[in-house]
């Protein structure tokens, strides 16, 4: 495949098809669950699919997601989708962000003209950015993915083969959930490459839950200590189920529009900052679309697989030196991200320039809190320009 433009254009016999599944869906039985502690809840849920059925419009949500400038690669035999957005002032950054999962490149929609054209926003020409947003592989329109064990290694190298080919040799990571891991692999691994780096969830190669311990935090971060835990009971068994049966649970997400919906709303739920109210911090269009988003191009199955590509034991670190990465980093600390780290260990095992605590947020920053994360990009590139 040669690099082309791409426009989204989903079938019209697509949409008619989605509608009537979700019209003809068939929901379990659900009582005692008004808390949401055995799941999405029944009523929520039904009024949810009922809107994407009949309320919700997919044709004006893909006029808006047109508007942006989309790309299609082939690197390796490795389909690629890309937004690119050129920055408009006197010597733009190149920045690579990178999104996570349940996320999609339509996370960043509301960053992406603030940093490429931050005049045209109220903002200084000399913070812009050139903004390339790709889809990870086996997401989206990065599809199909017909290659086994792209894990956060392999990703990252086809990151930078991704920005050479776009005349960018120098450039700033960023990213959230698996794009913090990318963004993390890129300052580790092509330290020649990447300006800096800029993380909000804190893992690292050979640093995750399991290697630190309690004794790591100081006395004003028990708070994240206590998150920690709080957080490992909504995210350990999703990682579980992901790594063990990403292929199972493909056959009933790809075959049912309200199961797949179902399983990415909880945890735009309950890894958000919204207080259990979901539609608090995410609008009903927003989530229909990333909803959409999987169903259209049926890849719920091989993103789900980039859990069991990626582990700690495919992630040790390239060299035995404790800082496992030597370019500048910063780091975003969310109050409800699912993974904190203490700072002592971000200044053992980072290049730390910057470390900013937020008065909110969650896991999902650049849809949740957008504002915040384009503030702390501006500051951060600042440093590297």
């Amino acid at each position: 495949m040669a690099e082309a433009r791409f426009r989204v254009e989903i079938p019209e016999a697509d949409v008619l098809d989605l509608k009537a599944r979700l019209r003809g869906v068939r929901l379990a039985d659900d009582f005692a669950n008004a808390d949401w502690r055995f799941g999405v809840e029944r009523g929520w849920l039904a009024d949810m699919l009922a809107y994407w059925a009949d309320g919700y419009d997919w044709r004006a949500e893909e006029a808006a997601i047109n508007r942006l400038s989309h790309h299609r690669i082939e690197l390796d035999g490795i389909p690629i989708h890309y937004v690119r957005a050129e920055g408009n002032g006197p010597r733009p950054l190149p920045v690579i962000l990178t999104h996570g999962w349940p996320w999609t490149f339509w996370d960043w929609r509301d960053l992406i003209g603030p940093l490429s054209d931050p005049a045209a926003h109220g903002g200084d020409p000399a913070d812009a950015f050139d903004v390339i947003v790709p889809s990870l592989p086996g997401f989206g329109f990065s599809a199909p993915l017909r290659t086994a064990d792209v894990g956060v290694r392999e990703i990252a190298a086809l990151w930078v083969r991704l920005m050479e080919r776009l005349g960018h040799n120098r450039f700033m990571a960023a990213g959230g959930d698996w794009g913090s891991l990318v963004s993390a692999e890129l300052g580790h691994a092509h330290a020649a490459r990447v300006a800096g780096v800029h993380l909000t969830l804190p893992i690292l190669p050979g640093v995750d839950r399991g290697t630190v311990q309690p004794s790591d935090f100081d006395a004003s971060e028990s708070w994240m200590r206590d998150r920690n835990r709080e957080a490992q009971a909504v995210s350990d068994g999703h990682i579980l189920a992901h790594r063990r049966s990403a292929q199972t649970l493909a056959y009933a997400f790809t075959d049912s529009p309200a199961g797949l919906a179902a399983w990415i709303w909880e945890r735009r739920r309950n890894w958000s900052d919204c207080g259990g109210d979901v539609e608090r911090v995410f609008r009903r269009d927003f989530l229909c679309t990333t909803a959409s988003l999987y169903w259209f191009t049926r890849t719920i199955g091989t993103s789900m697989r980039l859990y069991a590509s990626h582990g700690p034991e495919r992630w040790t670190p390239l060299h035995d030196r404790e800082r496992v990465i030597d370019v500048p980093t910063a780091f975003a600390v969310a109050p409800r991200e699912l993974f904190l780290l203490p700072r002592r260990v971000a200044e053992r095992k980072t290049n730390l320039v910057r470390w900013t605590t937020l008065p909110e947020g969650g896991h999902f920053l650049p849809s949740e809190t957008p504002r915040q994360l384009i503030d702390e990009y501006r500051a951060f590139a600042r440093t590297l320009r």
